[in-house]
């Protein structure tokens, strides 16, 4: 595995000719589409293929996979030509095998709304362990709110993923509310009503786990909801489904703000089987330009919460976006765009802007003009980014990765994922 920044004049044909590695599947890899045109600055993955193996008739995925003794699902990983789907034809050229041999297992976990594109969603679900549709609500008096989840479903047991039921406080409005989460937590009977209710939902439609998202809780009610995350765990453990609570990205146990005193640490860690560090959104849809999560920042957070929570109960946060600003930034009037980490890049090559990579953040951004004469600031994911993500949280010996979310396509973050660990 090799990292390639783009030069001035460079093109895919002399790349792929630099590394001996064919330029279709350096696009193929990266998800670059015709014409392969490049920004100078983007960082590009560089796989060697092992064993190759070319489609005879009849052949299908199946029987290409038996004949190698590695799953379908692997080779779905390692051809992301085939995006997620089984369908082969004659004289194609499938990668059984990479040079790179992963030694480190992490399992993978990502958020999906019901409107997903199919076609984005089956490109990932072969790199996943874990599939949280996207969201159970708390209603007005504590009861649950239903998700049309079951196509999500049906797509996570076709790709033999294990589906979490996704609890949160999050309102119609699509604003988190404490006041609904007080609703739940004011007393024990109100708790266990709310637990009994998600589990019920969670066998009935073949869930495996439960993962908690309340976020702005009222600093008062800190302990009340870790006692419901642990009534929680202890019911559904006892019925074969495992507890998973997301937490906000703190650096201290008494970190002021609304979004973080109503998380303690050590007590949710203690009352919950796993939990996502929502290490992301420094960079934010309302806030200055900025890395969406700068490597720093998100390190700072994982040294404090490994002295709170054993890391192989960790889920580490990984942000599948990016953020357009327009300048000069107004605070309370400046309003980025999000986008894809794919359309960002496309975005640089469109209107000519070099990427650069802020060395302190991990991440790469870049300027351009529009065509109104505005100038933007852009911050995105890319190879570079994710490496340095991935290797931080194998440094920590965590449980596993955790993507918000999986609405849009990553394939070079994919790809890059399927030869750094063992899924």
């Amino acid at each position: 595995m090799q990292l390639h920044t783009v030069q001035a004049g460079e093109t895919l044909t002399a790349i792929g000719g630099e590394y001996g590695v064919s330029p279709g599947l350096i696009a193929r890899v990266n998800g670059l589409e015709p014409p392969f045109a490049l920004a100078v600055g983007q960082s590009l993955l560089i796989l060697k293929p092992r064993i190759l193996h070319t489609v005879r008739s009849g052949e299908t995925l199946y029987s290409v996979a038996g004949q190698y003794a590695i799953e379908p699902l692997q080779l779905l990983r390692n051809n992301p030509n085939l995006e997620g789907r089984a369908a082969l034809f004659p004289g194609q050229v499938l990668v059984i095998a990479w040079e790179d041999t992963p030694d480190t297992r992490l399992e993978i976990n990502g958020y999906a709304e019901p409107d997903v594109q199919e076609s984005v969603l089956r490109t990932i679900l072969p790199y996943s362990t874990f599939l949280a549709p996207f969201t159970y609500g708390v209603s007005k008096t504590g009861g649950l709110v239903p998700l049309q989840d079951e196509t999500l479903l049906r797509w996570a047991n076709q790709y033999s993923v294990t589906p979490w039921l996704h609890l949160s406080t999050l309102t119609e409005d699509g604003t988190f509310s404490n006041e609904r989460a007080a609703v739940v937590l004011a007393t024990a009977e109100s708790r266990a009503s709310l637990a009994d209710a998600a589990i019920g939902t969670a066998l009935e439609k073949g869930y495996g786990g439960i993962d908690v998202d309340f976020e702005f809780i009222f600093p008062e009610q800190a302990e009340a909801y870790a006692n419901f995350v642990a009534l929680l765990r202890r019911r559904a453990n006892a019925l074969g489904l495992e507890v998973v609570v997301a937490l906000a990205p703190k650096t201290s146990a008494d970190q002021a703000g609304v979004l973080y005193q109503g998380h303690n640490y050590r007590l949710l860690g203690e009352a919950a089987n796993a939990v996502l560090l929502m290490t992301y959104e420094w960079g934010y849809t309302y806030g200055p330009p900025m890395a969406v999560a700068p490597i720093d920042a998100v390190k700072r957070v994982l040294d404090y919460a490994v002295t709170e929570i054993p890391p192989e109960k960790i889920f580490m946060g990984f942000p599948n976006y990016a953020y357009d600003w327009t300048l000069p930034f107004v605070t309370g009037e400046s309003r980025a765009t999000s986008i894809s980490n794919p359309e960002a890049v496309a975005l640089a090559v469109r209107m000519g802007a070099e990427i650069q990579f802020d060395e302190k953040a991990q991440t790469p951004y870049f300027h351009y003009t529009d065509d109104r004469g505005m100038v933007h600031e852009v911050w995105f994911e890319d190879p570079r980014s994710c490496l340095a993500k991935f290797d931080l949280a194998a440094s920590y010996g965590f449980r596993g990765l955790g993507f918000w979310n999986y609405m849009r396509p990553f394939p070079a973050c994919f790809s890059l994922l399927n030869v750094r660990f063992l899924l």
